[in-house]
């Protein structure tokens, strides 16, 4: 399991985890009723965005921590589930809330897309395996359950990201109505087939024998109250999404940086605590869960979050520009090739760990100069 031990989860559930979601559900509310009053008095036209910040980036902490208590008490592969369905409701949050913006994005699910692709295959999965690496030499993970995770990512990737800029219905990057339909039912079509073989058909592919022993002694202590918890703080992210949103326009115009670091800022709030998780299994030798968290997110954010975003355009007559640019492409084709290379024996040691790093650093690079 990504979660840490019952105890530690269970004095986390009556202490500040406690206290969070329903300090966040205040603010929010504060927020969004005086917001634009308290940001206009003096003194407060930088503070409060900054607070409003700190406050969304525990709040997006706490709903993690409930949904790893949940997961604990679920087990493997349900536990990651909940994990990835909580992420994908912030994101989806976050990405309509800078959409609906006075000026909208039109960019923003692309770059948020191959943000959360490249932080995940190639930022958390390198220092998983570089941490992982230099502690232990090397780790073994089950191949059929990446392979699993892999061979559904791939087209993911190329009909969401890639395919738009050479349909003909609509001028690339764009779908067209009728084609975002279409890829939606696909890609969601696609990820009920993988969960229906990740915990149902397969689940072996998944798990290793450690999960299947901690799973025996899951705690179920304050699972009632931790799914209220993580509701509460799921709506308070909701609620601070949008004053969030206006304020990191704001902050990205102000320093002319590219509108791609948007989608990069987006994509990193979300995945921190998710990140935090993986990096924390593979320093304790459970590679697979590592494997299962970063690669489920992957999976979800294309699989959940473009369908939902995607719709949700096209009743708001939002456009929604999907394809790549070339070098982005180039990148991404890059970065799926050696993920191939690095899941496909198994075993695993820091060599694949510092190429993906590099291929990270590349990706950096070219959001500033492109």
């Amino acid at each position: 399991m990504s979660t840490s031990s019952p105890h530690v989860a269970r004095s986390g559930l009556f202490s500040r985890w406690v206290i969070v979601p329903v300090a966040a559900i205040i603010g929010a509310l504060l927020s969004l009723l005086f917001g634009k009053m308290l940001s206009a008095m003096p003194g407060l036209s930088v503070l409060w965005p900054a607070l409003e910040f700190l406050v969304l980036l525990i709040t997006v902490f706490a709903a993690v921590h409930h949904a790893e208590v949940i997961a604990h008490a679920l087990g493997e592969p349900f536990g990651t589930l909940v994990l990835t369905l909580s992420v994908t409701v912030i994101e989806c949050a976050l990405i309509l809330s800078i959409m609906l913006g006075s000026d909208g994005n039109a960019t923003l699910v692309r770059d948020t897309t191959m943000s959360v692709i490249m932080i995940i295959l190639n930022l958390i999965i390198g220092l998983c395996l570089v941490i992982g690496g230099l502690k232990y030499g090397e780790q073994g993970f089950r191949v059929a359950g990446a392979r699993s995770y892999l061979v559904v990512l791939i087209p993911f990737c190329i009909l969401t990201l890639v395919l738009p800029n050479f349909t003909s219905s609509q001028p690339g990057p764009y779908y067209s109505t009728s084609q975002i339909i279409f890829v939606s039912i696909v890609t969601l079509a696609l990820y009920a087939m993988f969960l229906y073989v990740q915990t149902v058909r397969h689940k072996d592919f998944f798990t290793t024998e450690d999960d299947n022993a901690e799973d025996e002694h899951a705690a179920t202590e304050g699972l009632a109250a931790s799914f209220v918890l993580l509701m509460i703080a799921l709506t308070a992210i909701v609620l601070l999404s949008k004053s969030f949103s206006v304020t990191l326009e704001k902050v990205v115009a102000a320093v002319q940086a590219p509108k791609a670091v948007v989608g990069v800022v987006v994509a990193m709030l979300v995945l921190l605590p998710e990140s935090m998780a993986a990096i924390g299994a593979a320093r304790r030798d459970r590679m697979q869960t590592a494997v299962n968290l970063a690669l489920g997110s992957s999976l979800a954010t294309i699989g959940l979050t473009i369908p939902a975003v995607g719709i949700l355009t096209i009743f708001l007559d939002k456009p929604l520009a999907l394809g790549l640019e070339r070098s982005d492409m180039v990148l991404l084709m890059l970065t799926l090739a050696v993920s191939m290379l690095t899941f496909g024996g198994g075993r695993t040691n820091i060599l694949p760990g510092f190429v993906h790093l590099m291929l990270m650093a590349v990706f950096a690079f070219l959001v500033f100069v492109p």
